[in-house]
């Protein structure tokens, strides 16, 4: 059962994972179907012909209603009465003014409203319903039905009704469809909806006279228009929403006065026949479904705003953190390449160089082999840790001078590297990883700035050695622009996060003063970097300094090692969070490098994933060529500043050609590393030493010996 658990673990947090991607996706398609940009039909048929509308229909009232055998009949205004009707509402702007003038004026109206505007603002429809009003159906997303299939019509039925019962409990029986107010825009293509949803229990109302208020004339015009023959009893088209409806406003109340003076009265469609209200209670199950959709509704359009305000920051901040980059990276080399730039005297001073090891028997040869072939003078210390393949056995059997292997039983990477500092015989100390290489003249780059004695500890430069697959190219190109951009901002800033455990070297005294390396994360590597920052050392950067690495060749190992590396940054940030308010170099990283890191290691990339669902959004359902443009723009970037770091590393641009492709799934695959990591965080979970399978494919470079340097 234990075993089960901890496989469900991580299963249960990629699920969550995929859900809150889901989850995000579905409010984003709520959300533009609710604001009629998925799923829009904007088609409007012209009139065809009319051969198979009956005469008395098209002659007939405005109220269009069928028997139980489906015969149509058309019903009239009595004389001298007006039927007001509202179209394409509610809206939050308009309709109070509407509903207002109609209460000034004693006067009722019928609301054909939307299914996405009652979703949208449920609180209106219980406010026109409160007021006496009446309310008719008038689609869910207002597209022409004479082009949609009986399913579509069922749906903008079904959705209205469900919309209406969520928000005022109520469900009517009273349709208008869009682009068909008249009689006269009958014709044999929508003759046959209208006949389905006359089978359907809809009575359909149309109208005599249009205001023609939505091409906003003058308030007199719309008035005019709004006038039916003397006498003559007249359904009248207005809008509440669609569009600015100051006009209808203005012109309302002067029209209800003028129209009462000659003597017409006011009252609703179904009022005007004398027949009995259209409007019913909804049942239960009903009022249930309408009120979830309105609660996801009213999520969504919270969250939506965030979402995009949230997007505008982290594309503003990636790209503000771009340039800084590459400003701060080409006066970083700019300032290391002026002549009279020198670290300090020649650092000629013997290196003990540590390689923690838990079996290693693939890779740890080259290891060994790329040591000895050093051209500073060092001392080899393997520390088996624990391993069951023979790793020590393989060192030892190489025969190679100045090489000790320290044994101990599984204690853990940390506490390997501190065996090996315990056992070590000299001050400067060099760490990596067991399944790395160094070139000939790499420990002697790395230690130059030692000359400083205000220098701590160094980072240096690792490259991928397996880069030949789509996976090695993405992590060939994310390390050289992690490396040359990333570390050499870092170093101008004095607030360098991480010495890579592949390439570090640092003063024993340093990491003495420091604690030494802690097993309280499995970032040890940040930690005693960040811990160093506090003790007040400097940490720089090395780019000449050149380590070759094995990455992981596969999603699932990829996987593992940027969990652990996300975890344990997370934990080593929160270990030393008082750095917030600490004074001096504690404080400079505090409050100059965590933020940076928070920021850019942790929050973009959670947050990155909106940049590609955002752009897909675009693409699908509002403007494909500006969507496009802006993501291609923003890839564009991306690729000068990689290209820029390439450069400064000597690097080949082919493998930038899976750039783009890189840019869309690991951003993906990233967001559910982190919030994998940030779930296991929050739970507080503790995790092993996380071992990587090795194939050994990184063979000690062929490089020439680095020239002498100052």
């Amino acid at each position: 059962m234990a075993a089960a658990g901890r496989h469900a673990v991580p299963q249960l947090r990629l699920v969550l994972g995929v859900a809150t991607l889901v989850a995000v996706v579905c409010g984003m398609l709520l959300d533009g179907y609710l604001h009629a940009e998925v799923g829009n039909d904007a088609r409007v048929h012209r009139t065809l012909r009319a051969d198979h509308v009956p005469d008395r229909v098209r002659t007939g009232g405005p109220v269009l209603a069928f028997d139980d055998r489906g015969r149509p009949t058309g019903h009239r205004i009595p004389a001298r009465t007006i039927a007001l009707t509202f179209d394409d509402g509610p809206d939050p702007r308009w309709t109070p003014e509407i509903l207002k003038v109609l209460r000034d004026h004693d006067v009722p109206g019928t609301f054909f409203v939307l299914g996405q505007m009652v979703v949208r603002h449920p609180g209106l429809v219980r406010r026109v319903r409160a007021a006496g009003h009446e309310i008719g159906v008038h689609t869910f997303t207002h597209s022409d039905l004479a082009y949609q299939d009986r399913g579509r019509v069922d749906r903008e039925l079904a959705q209205s009704q469900v919309a209406l019962a969520g928000a005022a409990g109520i469900t009517s029986s009273l349709f208008r469809a869009p682009y068909a107010s008249t009689l006269g825009a009958l014709d044999d293509l929508l003759w046959p909806v209208q006949r389905y949803l006359g089978d359907r229990g809809y009575i359909s109302a149309f109208i005599d006279v249009d205001s023609q208020d939505w091409k906003r004339p003058p308030v007199e015009r719309i008035i005019r228009n709004a006038t039916p023959k003397a006498g003559e009893g007249a359904a009248v088209l207005f809008h509440d929403a669609g569009g600015d409806r100051s006009r209808t406003v203005r012109a309302l109340g002067t029209y209800i006065e003028r129209m009462k003076a000659k003597g017409y009265t006011f009252t609703t469609v179904t009022g005007a026949l004398g027949a009995g209200t259209a409007v019913h209670p909804a049942d239960g199950s009903r009022v249930w479904q309408g009120r979830a959709l309105i609660w996801a509704a009213a999520l969504t359009q919270f969250a939506m705003p965030g979402l995009a305000w949230l997007l505008a920051v982290v594309g503003l901040a990636v790209i503000a953190r771009l340039l800084m980059m590459l400003v701060l990276a080409w006066w970083h080399r700019r300032a290391r390449d002026r002549r009279r730039f020198t670290w300090g005297r020649m650092v000629e001073e013997r290196v003990s160089v540590i390689v923690p090891a838990y079996n290693e028997k693939e890779c740890i040869a080259n290891t060994v082999n790329s040591l000895a072939a050093s051209t500073h003078p060092i001392e080899i210390l393997v520390v088996d840790d624990g391993s069951t393949d023979g790793t020590g056995d393989i060192v030892t059997a190489l025969g190679l001078p100045n090489v000790r292997v320290l044994r101990q039983e599984n204690a853990g990477k940390a506490a390997a590297l501190n065996h090996g500092i315990a056992e070590a015989r000299y001050d400067l100390i060099v760490m990596m990883d067991g399944d790395t290489v160094f070139e000939p003249g790499t420990v002697h780059e790395l230690v130059r700035p030692f000359a400083d004695p205000g220098v701590g500890a160094v980072a240096g430069n690792a490259k991928v050695g397996n880069r030949a697959g789509l996976i090695g190219a993405w992590q060939h190109i994310e390390y050289v622009m992690g490396f040359n951009l990333d570390r050499r901002m870092y170093d101008l800033l004095r607030c360098m996060p991480t010495i890579p455990g592949a390439i570090g070297a640092f003063r024993r005294r340093a990491v003495l003063e420091a604690g030494g390396m802690s097993a309280d994360t499995l970032a040890e590597d940040t930690d005693i970097t960040i811990a160093l920052h506090r003790a007040g050392w400097r940490v720089v950067y090395q780019d000449s300094a050149h380590a070759w690495t094995e990455a992981p060749s596969t999603v699932a190992q990829l996987w593992r090692q940027r969990y652990r590396w996300s975890y344990g940054t997370m934990q080593a940030l929160w270990k030393h969070r008082r750095s917030l308010v600490d004074h001096g170099p504690s404080g400079r990283f505090g409050r100059v490098g965590m933020p940076l890191v928070v920021l850019f290691q942790v929050v973009a990339p959670l947050c990155a994933p909106l940049i590609d669902l955002f752009t897909l959004y675009g693409v699908v359902f509002l403007d494909p060529a500006k969507s496009l443009l802006a993501w291609w723009a923003l890839v564009l970037l991306q690729l000068l500043a990689a290209a820029y770091a390439f450069r400064l590393d000597g690097e080949r641009y082919g493998p930038l050609l899976a750039l783009p492709l890189q840019q869309v799934a690991y951003r993906q695959l990233m967001y559910l590393v982190l919030l994998h990591s940030c779930v296991t965080a929050a739970s507080g979970a503790l995790l092993p030493w996380q071992k990587l399978r090795r194939t050994g494919e990184v063979d000690p470079p062929r490089t020439p010996t680095p020239e002498p340097v100052r």
